[in-house]
């Protein structure tokens, strides 16, 4: 009988020992997964677009918000100052409420914006405009052009005005210091285009031999048109040619018509008549 309650000791302690390497485990078990819910649930301040920030923008406080990101979903290099993020320009269009990256904005050690907006296979390139062929200074970064040379080709008694470039983007405005032929600086509007390669030769040839002049497009309208070009003759010609209309009136010398002769009314002329009497007979004679 003795044997029997130590058996049952010694099977108390096995299973008290059991227990406690099992609530150990236990332990363990839980701890690791309330770390996972923990993680899971992390988050993170980041920087994010309040707003839709288009490519080539300058980033002013009125872009950008603090937001709450899971730290599992946070992207690398991820902005989370916002002054790290005011004044730095946006390389690509950043949605609203995508977290801004460095990847996404022009590196702070430099290099002009510039260089990052050209496209792949196009050249930026800068020409002279006066105040009336830039359009008034209503051209933009971001407006669609269209490119007009007036120049004189050879064989060619006067100049001539053709659209050579169409839907060319503009890139930036900007000016330069000229000097007049008296010396004295004056400064000169530009404008900086966005073209092929092969276009950018038409336009230093139309620079350097012609006037180059801006037209200003709708931003909708990305057709092009095929002109045949124009030269005073027949600009006059076609002035002459066109109806005229309440705006345009030319005052031509009236051609005097002959006079008429007045005529002088026919003289009427009296009438006599006499009666005679020959025997039975009696008649009448008229004279004049």
């Amino acid at each position: 009988m003795a044997a029997r309650p130590r058996a049952v000791v010694v099977m108390g302690v096995i299973a008290v020992v059991v227990a406690g390497i099992a609530s150990i485990f236990l332990y363990k078990y839980l701890k690791v997964q309330e770390q996972r819910v923990k993680e899971a649930v992390a988050t993170k301040s980041v920087v994010t677009a309040r707003g839709a920030v288009p490519i080539g923008t300058v980033i002013n406080i009125g872009h950008v918000t603090k937001a709450d990101w899971p730290v599992a979903s946070v992207p690398s290099g991820a902005v989370i100052s916002i002054d790290e993020a005011l004044g730095r320009v946006s390389l690509v269009t950043i949605q609203t409420g995508d977290p801004i990256t460095e990847s996404k904005l022009v590196p702070k050690e430099g290099g002009g914006i510039l260089s990052y907006r050209i496209p792949e296979g196009h050249r930026a390139m800068t020409v002279a405009v006066d105040k009336v062929s830039g359009v008034a200074g209503f051209i933009s970064p971001g407006n669609m052009v269209d490119v007009i040379v007036t120049a004189q080709p050879l064989n060619y008694r006067e100049p001539v005005g053709k659209i050579f470039l169409q839907n060319v983007p503009v890139l930036a405005t900007g000016k330069i210091i000229e000097q007049k032929p008296t010396g004295e600086p004056v400064e000169v509007p530009t404008v900086t285009l966005d073209v092929a390669p092969e276009d950018a030769e038409k336009l230093a040839l139309a620079s350097n031999d012609g006037r180059i002049q801006l037209v200003l497009r709708n931003f909708a309208d990305a057709g092009k048109v095929r002109t045949p070009g124009i030269t005073k003759g027949r600009l006059l010609s076609s002035l002459r040619d066109a109806p005229a209309s309440s705006e345009m009136t030319v005052d031509r010398p009236k051609k005097k018509r002959p006079e008429k002769r007045a005529v002088a009314p026919p003289v009427e002329r009296k009438k006599f008549v006499v009666e005679v009497i020959r025997g039975s007979k009696r008649s009448e004679e008229v004279f004049q």
